[in-house]
Order: C-alpha cells, then structure tokens, then sequence
C-alpha cells in the first residue's frame, strides 16, 4: 500500500512538471480583495489577498503582519489570507489561508505546519461541518489535536493543547484529503490542461488540556457563519435533516463554558 501511494505521489509530480509548459492557471475558489497584507517591516506582500471577514458575530478581527519564516518559505506569488478572531470572553482563534499562484509547493502537507513549529500532533480526525449558507451542504475537513509544553512569563512550563482545522479549495472542488488534492490536480493537468489554484484554508485555536471539544464546538460554529463569506464554491447538496447543536454563535456563546486562554498563550501559522 506505501508503496503505491508513493509511486502515486511521484507520478503526479513528474505529470506536473511534464505538462508545465502547457498548462493554463484555473481560478481559484475564494474570494479576492485588493487589500494587501504587510510582512514585519510593514511592506506590502503582493499586489491583492484572500478577502476575509473583518469580523463574525460578536468576533471582532484583527490583521497582524505575515511571519517572515512563512514569507521566506512559500513562492513569491503565493495569495495569503490572515486574521484573528477574538469573542468578549477571550477566546481566539488564528485563520491563515495560502493560495498557491503558478508554483504547486505554495501547498504543502499540513502536518508540518504544526510538527515544524514544535507542537505535538495527538489526533488527527478526518470530519465535515454542515453548511447551510448558500444551501445545506457538508464541508469536509481535518480536525488535528495537538499539544505544546511553553515557558510562560513567570518561568514556569505549562502545557497548552490546540484543535487545528484546514481543508483545501479550488475554483471546483473541495477536500480534506492532501494526497486526493495531489491526485486531482495531476488528473486535471493531464487531462484538462489545468493548472488549478489549490487553497489551504486553516484555522488554529489553542486551549487547556481537556478543552478540545467545547474548543472544536465553538470553532464549527464560528465556521459556518464565516466560510460562505470568503468560499465561493460548495460541495454537493445535503438533504435535510436535524439541525447542528448549537448552530448559531449567540446559542454557543451562551451555553458553553468560554475556552479563554491568559496572556502569552501560542499561535501556529500555516506554511
């Protein structure tokens, strides 16, 4: 079976680079703001960014500059996508989104975003979130635990926990899945001569150990109000049926203990 994945993952970047010099670039399944992003030394990154909402609910967002480690790492005409998300309560949760330009290693193995960054993956759990805006429909996505030990401020180590989530989109097609999402784009290549702009859209919360689900609950909640207002395109349509608990961010506000985290708690950027 390895092997066959592996032969499967060195066909398609040999059928990639074969048919380069043919292919045209597909359009890319998020939308596009002429808002341009800064790195640390507050110069533009790029010329236009994936539009984020500038605040969900009772979120209020905020836009901190790139990491230069993630500038440094990624094509230059890579498309970024950054926000905070911050409750009254203190909860927050980072969303990072990459958009791949003509170069295919804009897109990378998620795994490695965390592991890079010194965290520990505990659980990985392959799940969807049911949509219902423009219609009902499952978002396929993949949950990591993970845990980090940190040194706080006061010199003692504390262990935090965090849920990352992450899928990819293009201008047609939705998956949770690194290896489908290679597949899919050498098929299209070799097929359609398409080159399609495959994002990476993440979101990363951390919490105390023992938190992971009410911290998971708040963040699906949060998603189903916020990917219809960037994602412009959906998966196949879902038959009715009971609604989520807790959909709508007033009821989970109200009915879950808040997953606030103090000062100096962790971040993970995608790249």
């Amino acid at each position: 079976m390895l092997v066959c994945v592996l032969a499967m993952m060195a066909g398609s970047a040999w059928l990639l680079d074969a048919f380069k010099s043919h292919q045209r670039v597909g359009k890319p399944g998020l939308k596009l703001s002429n808002d341009v992003l800064k790195d640390p030394e507050g110069k533009p990154v790029g010329n236009y960014s994936v539009k984020m909402p500038d605040g969900i609910g009772n979120y209020r967002a905020e836009s901190d500059p790139l990491p230069r480690m993630m500038l440094d790492a990624l094509p230059p005409d890579t498309v970024f996508g950054q926000r905070r998300y911050i409750a009254p309560d203190g909860f927050w949760m980072q969303s990072t989104v990459v958009l791949m330009g003509t170069d295919r290693s804009s897109i990378h193995k998620p795994q490695f975003c965390l592991t890079g960054q010194g965290w520990t993956i505990v659980k990985s759990s392959p799940t969807s979130i049911t949509m219902e805006k423009p219609y009902r429909y499952e978002l396929p996505i993949m949950r990591l635990d993970a845990s980090k030990p940190f040194r706080m401020a006061d010199g003692k180590e504390r262990t935090f926990s965090g849920v990352y989530l992450y899928w990819f989109v293009s201008g047609d097609q939705l998956t949770a899945d690194h290896l489908e999402r290679q597949w899919w784009m050498a098929r299209d290549l070799l097929t359609k001569g398409v080159l399609q702009r495959w994002a990476y859209v993440t979101y990363f919360a951390p919490c105390s150990p023992g938190l992971e689900q009410i911290t998971f609950e708040r963040m699906k909640n949060f998603l189903i109000e916020a990917v219809p207002t960037f994602q412009e395109i959906q998966g196949p349509r879902a038959s009715r049926g009971p609604a989520q608990d807790g959909v709508g961010l007033g009821r989970a506000m109200a009915s879950r203990p808040p997953a606030a985290l103090p000062e100096g708690a962790p971040a993970v950027e995608a790249r």
